[in-house]
This record gives C-alpha cells, structure tokens and sequence, in this order.
C-alpha cells in the first residue's frame, strides 16, 4: 500500500488489528498520505497479519521467544523497520513494552494509542480501573513513545462520557470508536510536519482552535449563574 509522497509507516500489533483497519480504511479514502511498508507482529495468530494480507501489505512475523533479552528481540524489529524505510512507527495494540535501545532508534518517531486521559489510567486493564475510579469521563490518546510506559508527549485525545451502567465491554467499544477517529488524524499531522515537541508539550502548527464549550456528566438541569 503504497502512495506518490507519502509517510512511510511501520504498524506493530499483536491482536485483532482494528486501529490498523482504520488507518488502512483512512489511506483508502484520502484522510491519510500515508504508505504501510510493514506490519510486524509477535502474534502469529494476530488477525491484523489478515487485515494487512488482505490489501497486500508485507507483514513480518518475529514470535517472542528465542531471544536472550528484550533489546536482542528490539533490535530484529528496528532491523526489519529500517530496512523497509519506515519513517514512523505505528504502535496497534503491540503486546510488549518497548527497549530504550528500540526508543532511541526513533527518537520522537514512534506513536502510540491508550484506552484512557493519560496521564491518568496508564498500563493494562484501564476501563475497569477508570470505572472503578468512579470518573465521570474516559477516552483515549494518542502520544508519543518515550522510555516509560504511557509517559510520552500527547499529540491528540477524545473524550467520552462513563456511564453509570457501563462495564468494562460497553466503555471500550465507546472509546475504540474514538481511536478509530484520532490515529489516522495524529499521523496525518506528523506527515503534514505540524507536531512541534517542546518538553512535554506537542504544539500543532497552523491548527485552527478547537471550539470552546464544556461537557458535563450527568448533565447540568438546574442552570446556575
């Protein structure tokens, strides 16, 4: 899947593939100057190889096990990207917390998306810890990869409202139809050249103001001053 001028991307996931099936979908309809030179994955079961097979993108499969540290397992990955010319790395549901040395291959060059606000609700699990929490919205957010686990810089979040009836299943499927929207549109900025890292701070360059107005939940039915 290859476009005149576009970003070359490298996806990495470990499970059904539903980020990459929007990003795929959002090159397909013009959203998105992007080319898929590869998806990697740890999974040889994952079903995103399927999605990416499906529209004859190349996909490399390298399992977990046979390395002696996480790095040497880093470095076959980095190898494979590098190769294919990979520009950015695409993280979609990659099941492995990534090395420095796999950091610093791509410096500021590797996104990735969370079920949750970050910071708040980093790591695993983070719908049922947001229920639990008692917060009133959830969401998701796309930033960039650092050393740390979910510490990067924020390029873009979405909010969503947690109801008092949800579980665990009905807030995920309301946040993955937000990610599904926010992945392709952070990596159309990166490809447009409009994120501008300053400290922990992604600045987006020559992006109009996002309209100003609140959300409450539940909703405000007494108006005060």
């Amino acid at each position: 899947m290859r476009q005149e001028g576009a970003l070359p991307i490298g996806v990495l996931a470990s499970g059904r593939g539903t980020n990459l099936q929007a990003i795929i979908d959002a090159i397909r309809a013009g959203r998105l100057k992007a080319s898929i030179r590869v998806v990697v994955s740890n999974n040889p079961e994952a079903y995103a190889l399927e999605r990416a097979r499906n529209w004859g993108i190349p996909v490399e499969v390298i399992p977990d096990k046979g390395f002696s540290s996480r790095e040497d397992y880093d470095r076959e990955v980095v190898k494979v990207l590098k190769d294919r010319g990979v520009e950015l790395v695409v993280l979609a549901g990659f099941m492995r917390i990534l090395s420095p040395y796999f950091v610093r291959s791509f410096p500021m060059r590797i996104m990735n998306i969370h079920p949750a606000l970050l910071p708040s609700f980093p790591g695993l699990k983070v719908q049922k810890k947001a229920i639990d929490y008692g917060v009133k919205f959830s969401g998701c957010t796309v930033h960039f990869v650092d050393e740390g686990v979910d510490t990067g810089p924020i390029i873009i979040q979405a909010v969503v409202p947690v109801y008092d009836d949800d579980t665990e299943e009905t807030l995920a499927e309301r946040i993955l139809r937000e990610e599904h929207r926010i992945y392709p549109q952070a990596i159309q900025l990166f490809a447009e050249g409009r994120l501008v890292v300053e400290g922990r701070r992604v600045l987006v360059k020559d992006y109009p103001r996002a309209e100003e107005r609140s959300m409450v939940n539940p909703p405000v039915t007494i108006d005060g001053e």
